[in-house]
Parts: structure tokens; C-alpha cells; sequence
């Protein structure tokens, strides 16, 4: 939010221009300068959010929502464009752990961020906003490998910086796994299409059915690399099976989807996994014409990997789950599955019971890998259990050549992708200066106790429109609806505004002694010659954005 102004005194000649603490008479002079006698002086303080700390790609989320319920739609977008290229497309598949730190969820029900970052985003296509360079070409070069979200999130965020960036891809179109894992009913393929070519718009190229078989074929040709390839090949867990048994990988049957022709599933098909592409192959399966679509998984639901909003979405279309069982043998049309039980642990444990499952196919979902072939005989580049090792400047072990994504240690979520490309640009922008990029320090948290609640009214949170399971489970149309301008408007404005001013007045109107100035609508000035550090400012501050500190600090 916006700097406050802190604290100044009063000018030696000018306290019939200053309020009073007291009324004896007008004009009676430091007789009405209480300031003396204080232990304590209430300063203004710009806390973190939870929502911003929360955030992997980095958002301003309370800014943009500021712009928002004020109605400013395009200063909201572009504040979220700062940090993220894709609200869109981020607005329909982020995980949102920003409304699961939200501190309105202690008072009544979370703000719905991730809804208004549709609207956002989906309101800049319909408009055709654009994103201007910050600054004019520098004339460096450098190479983005993979066109995922965080190759995407580096290549716009360099190219605003103005270096020349070119994105190359093993694939034929760009997306990575936004495209070819996750399905259109989730994001709709317009949407993406449309985000990525405002990064194209911006004079970002693209070179597609590229791969890139050594890095060390090409780092001498740019200023910089950067390595963003995603996990886009499939786990395989040691089963025997026979070999006329139908058994695919869910990556793979996913990315199958972009293509002319569709998977063959058949009648019933099982899906081996408990992760959210094992949800987004069994949805995937049932649209293709599945009469069943069984998950099976060796926990408990309690204890399942995927988000819990996309199990009840395949709940809902009929997705059908089989807890604490693992597939032993495939043959073709039937399955041996062996009953499990947890431990103290929590770990699953052969029972050693055992029954058969009638299956057209097997779609194995048990996690992806990056491929790291481009790195594997590279000199200097370590790899560790799957990923590539990285410095604090994101950079590996050759020169000018940096990763992120999820072939580097990290949680794999499109979110944290994003913000991955982000960083990465200013550590590569930063590198081809001849400097050295140091992240700001951050402010203290701002805590639900600091805020006094009672201020804000009852809102309920506005819910997204879903189409009833069994119908949409026929089509590949979006499930979530996103929310109209009314609705949008009015969620925004259930921000609480966190440890950060928004110009409510009450400590201009509450304070008793009128110590204090508005400057503007957001800031206001302590006259600590009229304060007598009664603390009621404080108390009386909504969001916490009023702190009272020692007299001698």
C-alpha cells in the first residue's frame, strides 16, 4: 500500500495553525503541548498481508484489490501484471494459498482472490490491454528453454526488462503442462492462447519442435540461459502385467488430448494414483465416454495428495474411489488389487488380501519427472535426486546459465512456476548488468489480532457458479463460472486491508486532541506536540496500521 508520512513537529511559530489538545484559549502557546509528558507515541506501519506472503508468483494481492473495489479494473490488472503474466489463466488453475492465509477466514469466510484475478484477467482480453517495455532494448540475448509457465513468466518479465528473449520447446505449441496436463474444462484453451500471445505481442519469439539436446550446444550463442523444462514424463511403478493388458501413462494420455485423435479408453477404466493428475485423468476418462472411471489409491482420502476441491468435483461426476488398495498384477480386462491398512504412520501396509477389479484400461498416475537430458553431460551442472542444483542467484554450475521450474527443488504448482520465472529474470537481468539482484527486505506480518474487526460488516463470499456434475461430465465446457462484475466488486471490497492504510479517517476522527493531519486519502501525519500517547488511535484502526512504540525510539 501507499507510504504513510511520518511523524514531523510543529513549527516554533506556528501553533495557531495547529490543532489542540485542550481549549483554554485560543492562542495560548505551548499550554496545549502535551507531547512532554508521553511514554509512548503511536507511529503509522505498512505490514505484509498473509495474502501477499502467501503468494508464490509474488502479487501485490493487496494493492490489486485496493484498485479493485474501487472500481479501477485496468490499474488492478496491470498491478497484478507486475509480478504475474497470466491472471487469466492463474485465476482458473492456482491453488489459491493466499485465501487459505487470508485472515478474513477468522472473521467469517476468506476473500475470494482467486475469482477476482479471473475477472481481472479475463476483462484485460475482452479489452485488449497490452504491457509496454520498461525500459528500451539493452541489446542482450537470452535463451529461455521450455515454454511452460515459468519459461513463459522469464521470457515476459526479461523482455520487459529489454533484453531479446527467445523461447524454444520440445513441443509444438506453448503452454507446457498447462496445455498438455491440464484439461480444457479446467482452463480453457482461448484463455491461455490469448495470455501467451500478449507475451508474443510484446516481441518475445518463439521457436517450436525445438528441443534442445545439450545446453552446452548453445550457451555460447546468448548472454544468458534460462532452463525451464517441466516434469512431463510420467513415474512407472514395477507392475507385472500381461502383455495384452492396456496400461498408459496419465501425462501422456493428458497431453494425447491436444492432438487429433483421442485416447481409446473403453468401458471401465482405473486410474492407479492420488494425485491431481489422477483426478484430471479420471475426469478426463469419464468425458471420453467412460461408464466408470475407478481411482484407486493406497490412502485415505485425509491422506491424498490432490487439492480436496478437485476431489469433489470428481465426486460429483460420478468419479468413483477405492481407498487403501494397490494394483498388484494387470492383465488384460482385470486387475489384482491388494487390500492396505495404516500404520502408526500413516504409511500403508499390505493386508495381504486380495481381490480382482474388472478394467478395459490402467492409467498409471504416479507422479512426473522433468527430463533432464539437456543437463546430463553438461560439465558443472549437478543433479540431485531428479532436479538441478542452483545457487541463491538461481543460477547452476556453468556461467550464465540458470534453472527454475520444476526441474530445480521446489513445490510444482503453476503458481510457483510463475513466480520461479519472475525470480529468475531478475537475477538474469541483474547478471547481464554486471551486478548482483538482492531481494527487499520484507515488512513485519501482519497478524489477525493487530486488526479490530468489529469495524467490518458481515459479506458473504460470493461463490462461483459450477454446472451440475453429471451434465458437465459430458462435455469438456468449463466447470467454474467466473464471477460477474457486481459480484467481483463486492468480494473485492471484503478485503480487510491488512496492516495497511486505506483511508478510513477514524484515527483522524477519534483522536482526541485533533493530533492528527490528513495529508491525503491514504495518508495522515502525527502532530506529536498535541499527542499524549492515549493509544485510542490504535484501538480504533481497522487494519492495524497503527503501532505504538517506545517514546525514546
Amino acid at each position: 500500500m501507499t507510504d504513510t508520512i511520518q511523524p514531523t513537529t510543529a513549527a516554533s511559530d506556528g501553533h495557531d495553525a495547529a490543532p489542540w489538545a485542550i481549549s483554554l484559549e485560543v492562542g495560548s502557546s505551548l499550554a496545549n503541548e502535551t507531547g512532554s509528558w508521553r511514554t509512548e507515541r503511536p507511529v503509522y506501519v505498512d505490514l505484509l498481508p498473509p495474502c501477499n506472503k502467501a503468494c508464490p508468483a509474488g502479487e501485490n494481492v493487496q494493492q490489486w484489490l485496493f484498485h479493485a473495489e474501487e472500481g479501477d479494473y485496468e490499474t488492478a490488472w496491470r498491478e497484478i501484471m507486475v509480478n504475474n503474466p497470466l491472471p487469466a489463466t492463474m485465476g482458473r488453475v492456482c491453488y489459491h494459498p493466499c485465501q487459505v492465509a487470508c485472515n478474513r477466514a477468522e472473521l467469517d469466510e476468506a476473500v475470494g482472490i482467486n475469482a477476482i484475478e479471473r475477472f481481472l484477467g479475463d476483462k484485460a482480453i475482452d479489452e485488449g490491454w497490452t504491457v509496454p517495455k520498461l525500459v528500451d532494448d539493452t541489446g542482450k540475448r537470452v535463451l529461455v528453454v521450455g515454454a511452460g509457465p515459468s519459461g513463459l513468466s522469464a521470457a515476459y518479465h526479461l523482455r520487459r526488462l529489454g533484453h531479446t528473449v527467445e523461447v524454444r520447446d520440445a513441443g509444438p505449441m506453448a503452454g507446457g503442462m498447462m496445455r498438455f496436463g491440464i484439461p480444457s474444462y479446467r482452463l480453457p484453451r482461448n484463455i491461455l492462447d490469448a495470455e501467451i500471445k500478449r507475451i508474443e505481442d510484446m516481441g518475445v519469439t518463439f521457436t517450436f519442435n525445438a528441443k534442445v539436446d545439450n545446453v552446452e550446444d548453445v550457451v555460447d550463442d546468448y548472454d544468458a540461459v534460462f532452463l525451464a523444462v517441466g516434469a512431463h514424463i510420467g513415474r512407472h511403478a514395477n507392475i507385472p502385467a500381461g502383455g495384452s493388458a492396456k496400461v498408459m501413462d496419465a501425462v501422456q494420455m493428458l497431453a494425447d488430448m491436444e492432438g487429433e485423435e483421442k485416447p481409446m479408453l473403453g468401458r471401465r477404466v482405473v486410474i492407479y494414483g492420488g494425485g491431481n493428475t489422477a483426478i484430471d485423468a479420471a475426469r478426463t476418462a469419464k468425458r471420453l465416454g467412460a461408464e466408470e472411471a475407478v481411482i484407486v489409491y493406497r490412502r485415505t482420502r485425509d491422506r491424498m495428495p490432490a487439492h480436496d476441491s478437485e476431489v469433489m468435483e470428481a465426486e460429483e461426476e460420478g468419479i468413483m474411489m477405492r481407498w487403501l488398495s494397490t494394483i498388484k498384477h494387470i492383465d488384460s480386462g482385470t486387475l489384482t488389487v491388494e487390500k492396505m491398512e495404516l500404520d502408526e504412520n500413516g504409511f500403508p501396509q499390505p493386508t495381504g488380501e486380495y481381490e480382482e477389479l474388472g478394467a478395459d484400461s490402467v492409467v498409471m498416475a504416479l507422479g512426473q519427472e522433468s527430463d533432464l537430458g539437456l543437463v546430463e553431460r553438461a560439465e558443472g551442472i549437478e543433479i540431485t535426486d531428479g532436479v538441478v542444483s542452483v545457487n541463491s542467484q538461481m543460477m547452476t554450475g556453468i556461467e550464465g546459465v540458470f534453472a527454475g521450474g520444476d526441474m530445480v527443488p521446489s513445490e510444482r504448482t503453476v503458481t510457483v512456476a510463475i513466480g520461479h520465472g519472475k525470480k529468475a529474470a531478475r537475477y538474469i537481468d541483474a547478471y547481464l548488468r554486471g551486478d548482483t539482484y538482492t531481494p527487499a527486505a520484507k515488512h513485519a506480518d501482519a497478524t489477525f489480532d493487530k486488526l479490530t474487526t468489529w469495524y467490518y460488516a458481515d459479506a458473504p463470499h460470493q461463490v462461483r457458479e459450477r454446472i451440475e456434475g453429471a451434465r458437465r461430465a459430458s462435455t469438456f465446457d468449463e466447470v467454474v463460472r467466473g464471477l460477474d462484475e457486481t459480484s467481483a466488486i463486492f468480494e473485492a471490497r471484503r478485503c480487510m486491508s491488512c496492516g495497511n492504510c486505506f483511508g478510513c479517517d477514524n484515527c483522524f476522527g477519534v483522536c482526541p486532541d485533533n493530533a492528527i493531519t490528513k495529508i491525503r486519502p491514504t495518508e495522515y501525519e502525527f502532530k506529536y506536540d498535541y499527542c499524549k500517547g492515549c493509544g485510542i488511535c490504535v484501538e480504533e484502526c481497522p487494519c492495524g496500521a497503527i503501532e505504538m512504540i517506545p517514546e525514546d525510539v
